[in-house]
This record gives structure tokens, C-alpha cells and sequence, in this order.
């Protein structure tokens, strides 16, 4: 069974930095792509960043580019997001999104086999 849990949300003040964590289990790491995609209440999901298998194959958002950096671990199960420089509009609950398939769309946040609870980002400004 496959379980995907975010961790690392919390609030603070613009222009500050915080690192969110997702571990996912009973998945093959060195297969699948992953990414991190985050929603507003009463808004589409976005998605801001995706990553390969391989970690050679990277995108993000325009909204995010220059500011967030996805990374991971194939050994330890565990894709990460550092986040920068974070600003009121970031704020938002963050997903971890597992397995994206062929003919799904990272930005759209489509496609991803597995999701994860959420933890939620709120920055003040």
C-alpha cells in the first residue's frame, strides 16, 4: 500500500525560508517522477515543481523559479522543497504528488498516481 505524508509546514514572516519534507512508501523511487503542487482554498490546484526519477530532469513554476529548489533521495524514500525568500502569495496548503504518469501535466498538477495529507504554509506579510 502506498503512503505519502508531507511534513515541515508551518507559518512565519515574509522573506523567510522553510524546508518541506515527503516521504513516500511502497513506491519504486528509481521509477517515477514526483513534484509538489499547492492550493488555495477556492483556488485550482497549482502545480510548482517536478522532478524525474533520475533528478536530471527538473521544472518549476514561473511563480516559484529562483525562489524554491525540489531535491531528492531515491535510497532514503524522501523528495524535498526548499523554499526561499517566501512571500504572502506562497501561502497555501502543500501537497507531495507521487508517480506522475505519461500525458500528465506537472504545472496542472495531473496525472500523479499518489497524493499525500497536505501540510499547510502561511506566510505573513
Amino acid at each position: 500500500q502506498v503512503q505519502v505524508a508531507e511534513s515541515g509546514g508551518g507559518s512565519l514572516q515574509a522573506g523567510g525560508s522553510l524546508r518541506l519534507s515527503c516521504t513516500a512508501s511502497g513506491l519504486n523511487w528509481n521509477d517515477i517522477a514526483m513534484g509538489w503542487v499547492r492550493q488555495v482554498p477556492g483556488k485550482e490546484r497549482e502545480g510548482i515543481a517536478c522532478i524525474n526519477w533520475s533528478s536530471t530532469n527538473i521544472w518549476y513554476s514561473p511563480s516559484v523559479k529562483g525562489r524554491f529548489t525540489i531535491s531528492r533521495d531515491n535510497a532514503e524514500g524522501t523528495l524535498w522543497l526548499q523554499m526561499n525568500d517566501l512571500k504572502p502569495e506562497d501561502t497555501a496548503m502543500y501537497y507531495c504528488a507521487a508517480d506522475l504518469r505519461a500525458g500528465g501535466n506537472c504545472g496542472r498538477a495531473t496525472g500523479f498516481a499518489h497524493w499525500g495529507q497536505g501540510t499547510q504554509v502561511t506566510v505573513s506579510s
